[in-house]
C-alpha cells in the first residue's frame, strides 16, 4: 500500500531533523546537503526501494549508491528509519571506530561501493546494471543519488554513454539539484533543461520535478521504474531545506550546526520524535539466472623455450578461467586484440563487457560487477590505468574485489613510444591498501597467476610484456603469490641479479655473459612484487656476499629497486651493497631491443653493474 504525502513528509522532516543531530554531535558533517534531498529519499525508501535490510547482499535487493557521498547524514537516517542503525549508532557519526565514517564506506552491509570521491557511484551502478539485466536477469534497480556539482566529473558522461548503449533500463540516477556547491554556484544552478538536454543526447530518459513536492516525486519515479532505457530524474531542491535561515543559503556546506543554530533548527521542523519506522519493500521477485558449474582449471600448455608473450598467455589463461568459473566475468578498454581477452570474448560473449575508450567506467564497472558476486577482470594498456587511478584507489577504499591486468608496460613495447609505455604502473598499484602486484616473465607463469587472482581478495594487478619471450617453465612448477623463482644459484655466487617481466630474460643473457669470464652469479625472477619473498631476498644477499643488481623496465621510482630495497629497510637487517638499472631519461620511439639498451637495462649493462659493485 502506497503510503500518503503526510506520511512521505513526516519522514522527510525526521531525516532532516536526524541528519542535523547527528552531524551537530560530531563537530562535522554536511546537514545541508542532506536536507536538500530528504523529500527524495523519503518517497523512496518508504514505497519504491527493494529491499532486504535482513539480508543485504542477496542479489535479489535493489541497490541503493549516494555518489554524493557527502550526503552520509541523510543516508545513515535512512538506515534508521529502516531499523537498520539504532539513534545511539547514528550518534556515534564520525567518531573513532564507528561504522558511520564521514562518506559511506560497506563496512555497514547496506553500503556496497565506497563514495566521496565524486563522480563514482553512477560508474559502478554500470557494472551493478550489467550483472543485474545481462548475468542474473533480475528487476532488481539500481538507484544513484547525485549532486549537481558532481556533473561537471568526465566519468558521470562516461557512465551515461555506457548505460545508453547497453540499454541499461534498470539504473535510475535522481540528481539532488540544489544550486550550491562547496564555496558557492553550481555551473549551471537551476537550469534543469540543460541538465535534462545532456542525458537525452546520450540517450537516458530525463525527468525534471520539484525535488519537494513529494507526490510528483512519486509519479517520477513510477515513470523510471517502468522506462525503456536509463532515467535520470532531475529534481530542484533548497540546500538546506525545511529550515528558513539554511536554504538556500551559502556559507553552510560542510558545516555542521552549533548546538545553538541546530535547537533553532529543529524547532523549525516541529521538534519531530525521530520514531517513525518504515517497512522498507522486500527485495524483488524472481531468482538469479544460474551460471553453470564450476571446474577443474586446466592451465594453457607451452613448451619450454617457445616463444609467447604474456599479455597471449593471460588471454588463454582468462579463457580457461572461463570454464572453470562461471562467476568470471571480463572487460576490456577496446584494445582485447592487444590485451588478449578477446580470447575469452569469442568464447563467452555473454560474460564480456566491451567499455570502448572509457577506463575510469572500466574500474568502476570492475566494482560493481564484484559487487554483485561477480570476479571481474578488466583490462587495457597498464599505461592507461593512471587514467582511472581515483577509481582503483576508491576501490580499495570499497573493499573491492577486482583483478586489472596491464599490458604494454616498459620501453620494450618498441616503436609505439612514450605515450603507450607504462613505465609508472608498479608504483601506483604497489602504493595501492591492500593490493597485490605480479609481473610474470614467462607465459607458464602468467597463466598460473592468472588463476591465483580469480580467488585472491582485494585490488590485484598483473603487468604483461608486449614481446613474445621464451617459456622458461615446465607445467609442474608452481608460482604461489609472494614467493619468487631463483633460477640461478651456486655456492661461489658473486652477486644477485632480479629482474621481472622482460628484464629477467636480459638477467639470464647477463648470466651467461658473466659466466663466459667466469664469475657466477644467482639470478631470480621476482614476479610477486607485492606482496614479496623478503626471506629469498635477504638469504640471497647474504649468500651472494651482500651484493644486488636489481633491473626493470619502468621508472626508479617505486618499481622493483624500491620494492628490493625495502626488504632491507628494517632495523635489524643489513642492508647490502646494489645497483639499481632503471628507465631513467625519456625514451622515444625504436626496436624493443634498441629501447632497452638506450634505457641501460638490457644484458650488457646487467653485467657491468655486476662487475662494478665486485671493485
Amino acid at each position: 500500500m502506497t503510503h500518503s504525502p503526510e506520511q512521505w513528509r513526516a519522514l522527510a522532516t525526521q531525516l532532516r531533523a536526524d541528519s542535523i543531530r547527528c552531524t551537530t554531535a560530531a563537530g562535522s558533517g554536511h546537514p545541508t546537503s542532506s536536507m536538500s534531498a530528504a523529500d527524495l529519499m523519503a518517497v523512496l525508501l518508504a514505497d519504491h526501494l527493494h529491499y532486504d535490510f535482513n539480508d543485504p547482499h542477496n542479489l535479489r535487493n535493489d541497490r541503493l549508491i549516494f555518489s554524493k557521498g557527502h550526503a552520509a547524514p541523510l543516508l545513515y537516517a535512512m538506515f534508521k528509519a529502516a531499523g537498520a542503525i539504532t539513534d545511539e549508532e547514528l550518534m556515534s557519526l564520525r567518531k573513532f571506530g564507528s561504522r558511520l565514517e564521514g562518506h559511506p564506506v560497506p563496512l555497514l552491509p547496506y553500503v556496497d561501493v565506497a563514495t566521496g570521491s565524486l563522480g563514482q557511484g553512477l560508474p559502478a551502478a554500470v557494472g551493478i546494471a550489467f550483472s543485474a539485466k545481462y548475468l542474473d536477469k533480475l528487476p532488481l534497480k539500481v538507484w544513484v543519488l547525485l549532486g549537481d556539482s558532481e556533473m561537471a566529473e568526465g566519468s558521470n558522461y562516461e557512465a551515461l554513454q555506457i548505460g545508453s548503449h547497453y540499454q541499461l533500463n534498470n539504473i535510475i540516477a535522481i540528481l539532488d539539484m540544489n544550486r550550491l556547491g562547496q564555496r558557492g554556484p553550481t555551473m549551471l544552478q537551476w537550469h534543469g533543461e540543460v541538465y535534462a538536454e545532456r542525458v537525452r543526447a546520450f540517450g537516458w530518459h530525463a525527468i525534471l520535478v520539484d525535488g519537494h513536492d513529494v507526490e510528483a516525486i512519486h509519479r517520477a519515479y513510477s515513470e523510471a521504474e517502468s522506462a525503456d532505457r536509463p532515467t535520470m530524474i532531475i529534481a530542484k531542491t533548497l540546500k538546506g531545506a525545511g529550515v528558513s535561515f539554511l536554504a538556500d543559503k551559502e556559507g553552510w556546506h560542510g558545516r555542521a550546526l552549533p548546538a545553538a543554530d541546530a535547537e533553532r533548527a529543529l524547532a523549525e521542523l516541529g521538534n519531530p520524535k525521530g520514531d517513525i519506522r518504515v517497512q522498507v519493500q522486500s527485495h524483488r521477485p524472481g531468482e538469479p539466472a544460474p551460471l553453470g558449474e564450476p571446474k577443474p582449471f586446466q592451465p594453457p600448455q607451452y613448451e619450454i623455450g617457445s616463444l609467447v608473450a604474456t599479455r597471449e598467455a593471460y588471454g588463454d589463461a582468462l579463457r580457461a578461467l572461463g570454464v572453470a568459473k562461471p562467476q568470471v566475468v571480463a572487460l576490456d578498454g577496446e584494445v582485447g586484440n592487444s590485451t588478449f581477452s578477446e580470447k575469452f570474448m569469442k568464447a563467452y560473449p555473454e560474460r564480456f563487457f566491451e567499455v570502448y575508450i572509457a577506463e575510469q567506467q572500466l574500474v568502476s564497472a570492475a566494482v560493481g560487477l564484484q559487487v554483485m558476486k561477480k570476479v571481474p577482470f578488466a583490462s587495457t594498456f597498464a599505461a592507461f590505468f593512471t587514467r582511472a587511478y581515483d577509481q582503483i584507489r576508491m576501490a580499495a577504499i570499497s573493499r573491492a574485489n577486482i583483478n586489472l591486468v596491464g599490458s604494454h608496460a616498459g620501453v620494450s613495447i618498441g616503436e609505439d613510444g612514450p605515450s603507450q609505455m607504462g613505465l609508472e604502473d608498479l608504483a601506483m598499484m604497489r602504493a595501492i591498501c591492500g593490493s597485490t602486484v605480479l609481473y610474470p616473465s614467462c607465459a607458464v607463469t602468467a597463466a598460473h597467476l592468472t588463476a591465483q587472482m580469480a580467488t585472491r581478495a582485494g585490488i590485484n594487478y598483473m603487468r604483461t610484456t608486449r614481446e613474445k619471450t621464451p617459456v622458461i617453465y615446465g607445467p609442474n612448477e608452481s608460482f604461489p603469490i609472494g614467493g619468487c623463482k631463483v633460477l640461478r644459484a651456486s655456492a661461489n655466487d658473486v652477486a644477485c641479479v632480479i629482474g621481472a617481466g622482460i628484464t629477467l630474460h636480459e638477467a639470464l643473457k647477463a648470466y651467461e655473459i658473466l659466466k663466459a669470464e667466469g664469475l657466477s652469479v644467482r639470478v631470480i625472477d621476482l614476479y610477486s612484487v607485492k606482496p614479496i619473498d623478503a626471506t629469498t631476498l635477504r638469504q640471497a644477499a647474504a649468500e651472494c656476499q651482500n651484493r644486488i643488481v636489481v633491473a626493470e623496465d619502468h621508472w626508479p621510482q617505486g618499481g622493483l629497486g624500491d620494492a628490493v630495497l625495502d626488504v632491507f629497510s628494517a632495523p635489524d637487517v643489513s642492508c647490502p651493497k646494489m645497483k639499481r638499472l632503471a628507465v631513467t631519461e625519456m625514451p622515444g620511439s625504436g626496436k624493443p631491443q634498441e629501447l632497452l639498451d638506450a634505457a641501460g637495462i638490457s644484458a650488457p649493462f646487467i653485467a657491468e653493474a655486476v662487475r662494478s659493485l665486485m671493485q
